[in-house]
This record gives structure tokens, C-alpha cells and sequence, in this order.
């Protein structure tokens, strides 16, 4: 089974903000302990932790090379990053326009597509 991680699964779960990292903390856990069989996410979403982590209030910012560290440790070691193939680009931006997606939603129907592109059995999100 493919199990599909998002940016704020990434972000609260290798980024200490206290007991509300709990829940994304158990999952790349989970993944560290080899207890989730296929996981996976985009490279999208490793972009947004770079571009998030580096830019948090200081008290939880990461340093560039810091934030690159924690990708390759834990991300790019341990999880399949997908991107979506050339031939869905066009169809997905045909029918997020037909869906009348507008604004940064945009970004989580991107996401979507690509775990759907993937085969992603389940997609796991910390959004509140």
C-alpha cells in the first residue's frame, strides 16, 4: 500500500512545534521504523519544506544547509518522490479550471494529482 505524505506531514514531522508535531512525529516515525511499506510524497512538497523550514519564526527556523539535511535523511533515504509526469500537466490545469479551483488550492490539487499519478493508496495531510 502507498502511503502519500504532504508538505505539513513533512514540516510537523521533522520540525519540533511541540504536542501538536505529535500526530505527523508518529507517522515519519512510522516510516523511520519501516512500518509503513511504500511511503511516498512529491517533490513539491520537498520544495514547500525547504521554503517553509527556512523561513519559520527563529525559534524553529532551519538553516538551508540544515533543511537540505533533513531531506536527504529523511525523505530522500527513506520515501519514493514523485512529480507529475509531463503528459498530466495539461489535463490537470484543464480540469482544476473546469472545477473552478482558484488561488493556493491550486497547490493541494497538484499535490493530489500527483499522489493519484503515483497509485497513492492513501493520502496523509496535518492540515487543520
Amino acid at each position: 500500500m502507498t502511503t502519500f505524505l504532504d508538505t505539513s506531514v513533512l514540516v510537523a514531522g521533522l520540525i519540533d512545534f511541540g504536542p501538536q508535531s505529535a500526530p505527523a512525529q508518529s507517522v515519519m516515525h512510522a516510516v523511520s521504523d519501516h512500518r509503513v511499506d511504500a511511503p511516498a510524497t512529491a517533490w513539491h512538497c520537498c520544495l514547500e519544506f525547504f521554503s517553509v523550514s527556512t523561513r519559520l519564526p527563529p525559534e524553529f527556523r532551519l538553516g538551508p544547509a540544515d533543511a537540505a539535511r533533513l531531506l536527504d535523511e529523511e525523505v530522500f533515504a527513506r520515501m519514493a518522490v514523485h512529480d507529475l509526469p509531463a503528459a498530466d500537466r495539461q489535463p490537470m490545469l484543464r480540469a482544476i479550471v473546469k472545477d473552478g479551483v482558484i488561488g493556493g488550492r491550486i497547490y493541494d490539487a497538484h499535490i493530489g494529482e500527483i499522489a493519484r499519478s503515483a497509485n497513492a493508496d492513501v493520502v496523509i495531510t496535518d492540515n487543520r
